[in-house]
């Protein structure tokens, strides 16, 4: 324990001792410091927050309070609460406590509106003190791993959760005007599927049973099809055993829908309605600096409609590969080695893994976007609707922006024999050492067999759209509390 907290445990003493509780119940609070700020001088104020500066001048102390709608400044006069308790005060209060006071606002001689104190409340006493530097905390891991001191400290770190929730309300506002229902589906599910990802496994103790913690939204809510909804949408939680980086989080938050009767073109067109919507609810400017993976910074106009590229034709023209003339992925494995084209693992993948990798180095980091790629592989996506053009090919689109893939979206596979195929070759090649293929859900397909109208579904990143419209270069920086080592473990 330092010398400081010992001195404010004997100030909390000291508190108790004078009959004061340290931690009240509640304070009827009238008016929020911005909402305080802004009455005309003389107005009565009622009003509460946390101390950020206090600074005691003899008779006078300017101290100023911070709640969640900014700072003010207030002066206590020790001619208006009377020498005693103008004492008591000077002698209890430190930097962090809660405080709530009553009077009125003022404008010093410097002309800063001020609230004059003629009345306190002690609301809640801070044992520890804020970080020295608490006006700008600069340490990156204290930051994530102590939230609640970056948002006390810097401003725009509170102003970016802000936009956070306002950018959540404005989704769901969308959708409600679009007549779609938002519905809730398990975290836990039997099977690790809707996504090629390595998931977590934990064990269900009540019902003996291995359970994983769920990669998608996707196939719960397409069993909800097969029920009667036609519109639906689901924002959660989807948890992937993957490494991290700053474009990827094991703990992510995932937002999908699906629409019966739908093609992945009306997809199209309703992801840029929305993106209209969301830019020009929260007053957006179209045009923002995107930083890419590679920390290259590109202006990005999401002006719509968007630029279309075939995903077959891209890998073609930027390094002479066509993915779907091969059959057998070790005559690419090959191909690739001939053009001296070096993809990770490469030996030890499957096609789907290797053709995505394959993009992702040769052709993703010469795209600002936003650009819609389409016209994937049948490898890359299980779950999708074949081409009626092209039976190798799925009805399939990402948005893709500066590196970082917002969204995925197509339509939808509901042939459940097709499906069934598909899963069992998704086995095959997990059997094989591909730990990033999909599970097999035999549940869903039974559902299947009762019936699906067409359908297209939708997802995306919400955590990756946020780091893009605030502007930051890593996911951590948009979800509150990040998942990090503990002290103990990084201690280790």
């Amino acid at each position: 324990m330092t010398t400081e907290e010992q001195n404010r445990l004997n100030k909390l003493e000291k508190i108790k001792s004078m009959g004061i509780n340290p931690y009240p119940q509640k304070f009827d609070k009238k008016q929020s410091l911005l909402e305080s700020f802004d009455l005309a001088e003389g107005k009565k104020v009622r009003t509460a927050g946390r101390i950020i500066m206090f600074r005691d001048m003899g008779k006078l102390t300017f101290a100023h309070l911070q709640d969640e709608s900014g700072k003010m400044q207030i002066a206590f006069k020790q001619d208006d609460l009377g020498k005693d308790k103008y004492k008591e005060m000077i002698k209890i209060l430190d930097m962090g406590d809660f405080i709530g006071v009553e009077g009125e606002t003022f404008v010093t001689h410097k002309g800063e509106k001020s609230i004059l104190v003629r009345k306190w409340t002690f609301l809640g006493k801070a044992l520890k003190p804020l970080p020295e530097k608490w006006h700008g905390l600069k340490d990156t891991e204290a930051k994530y791993r102590q939230r609640y001191l970056d948002l006390i400290s810097n401003k725009e770190t509170m102003d970016r959760f802000k936009f956070r929730s306002d950018f959540l309300k404005s989704v769901r506002e969308f959708y409600w005007k679009e007549k779609f229902y938002e519905v809730e589906t398990p975290t836990l599910m039997h099977s690790a599927t809707g996504a090629h990802a390595k998931p977590y496994v934990t064990h269900n103790n009540g019902l003996d049973i291995d359970v994983f913690l769920k990669i998608s939204h996707e196939l719960p809510l397409k069993e909800l099809i097969v029920g009667g909804f036609e519109k639906i949408f689901e924002i959660g939680k989807a948890f992937r055993n993957e490494g991290i980086d700053p474009s990827h989080l094991p703990e992510h938050t995932h937002l999908e829908h699906y629409c019966a009767y739908w093609s992945f073109e009306d997809n199209i067109k309703f992801t840029e309605k929305m993106f209209d919507y969301i830019f020009d609810q929260l007053k957006i400017d179209r045009k923002i600096k995107v930083a890419g993976k590679d920390g290259k910074v590109k202006e990005v106009d999401f002006t719509t409609p968007w630029k279309r590229i075939d995903y077959v034709e891209l890998i073609k023209k930027d390094c002479g590969v066509d993915v779907l003339s091969y059959k057998n992925v070790k005559d690419l494995v090959k191909d690739l080695k001939k053009k001296k084209i070096q993809v990770e693992d490469m030996d030890k993948i499957g096609m789907a893994t290797l053709v995505d990798n394959l993009y992702k180095k040769v052709s993703r980091p010469k795209i600002a976007g936003p650009v819609i790629l389409y016209n994937y592989p049948v490898d890359l996506q299980p779950l999708a609707r074949r081409s009626d053009k092209n039976p190798e090919l799925v009805e399939q689109f990402q948005l893709l922006v500066n590196g970082w893939e917002l969204v995925k979206a197509y339509s939808e596979l509901v042939d459940p024999l097709d499906q069934q195929e598909r899963f069992e070759e998704q086995a095959r090649l997990a059997s094989e050492g591909d730990d990033e293929t999909m599970g097999v859900d035999y549940d869903y397909v039974d559902a299947m067999k009762y019936g699906m109208p067409p359908i297209s579904g939708w997802g995306m990143g919400v955590d990756r759209l946020l780091t893009i419209l605030t502007q930051q270069e890593n996911l951590r920086d948009v979800v509150l509390f990040p998942l990090m080592k503990s002290k103990e473990e990084k201690g280790k």
